[in-house]
């Protein structure tokens, strides 16, 4: 049996990626990474001077590198940044600040445990966005499969210091006097 060539007539090739839905998936995903970015940013400055702000520091320069990572991504595979979708994202973290948290004058603790979950997601989610990516770049030369192998890597990393985090919440925002 001989080999084909992948360029001969009869090769088979690998599938290419719909650039037009691969360009929304990433926009949306740059959405959420803005607000996670705000977010994170907006509770350190909550919690500045605390243990907390001291743990979650180096996670919130991660989370604004990861940032940086995907527009990265996007401009190695051509794929246009939508402003209105970073603004949305922006938009969407901003509002998310004007929760009832059960306090009216001052922050509550509830505000951080929700914060943190919300954090939390935010990672599991830009995590599934790098293994979307890592399973492109088995096909798509433009996607460094070690670069995402990385990332996915920290942000398994960030979801556990996250998670570890709001664990410890738990205690402080649901304490009895």
């Amino acid at each position: 049996m001989t080999e084909q060539r992948a360029d001969s007539p009869g090769a088979r090739r690998a599938p290419a990626t719909d650039m037009s839905l691969l360009g929304i998936y990433l926009n949306d995903h740059l959405a959420g990474a803005t607000a996670g970015t705000a977010r994170v940013r907006y509770l350190l400055r909550s919690c500045r001077g605390s243990a907390l702000a001291d743990a979650l520091a180096p996670v919130a320069a991660e989370i604004a590198d990861d940032r940086m990572s995907l527009l990265h991504v996007m401009r190695r595979l051509d794929v246009p940044v939508r402003r209105y979708k970073v603004y949305a994202g922006r938009a969407v973290e901003q509002v998310g600040r004007l929760k009832s948290n059960g306090s009216l004058v001052r922050r509550s603790p509830l505000s951080t445990l929700w914060e943190l979950e919300a954090l939390a997601l935010g990672v599991e989610g830009m995590m599934a966005g790098w293994e979307t990516l890592r399973d492109l770049a088995t096909t798509d030369e433009r996607l460094d499969a070690r670069q995402l192998d990385e990332l996915i890597e920290r942000a398994r990393r960030q979801h556990a210091t996250l998670e570890a985090l709001r664990h410890k919440q738990v205690l402080v925002a649901f304490r009895t006097a």
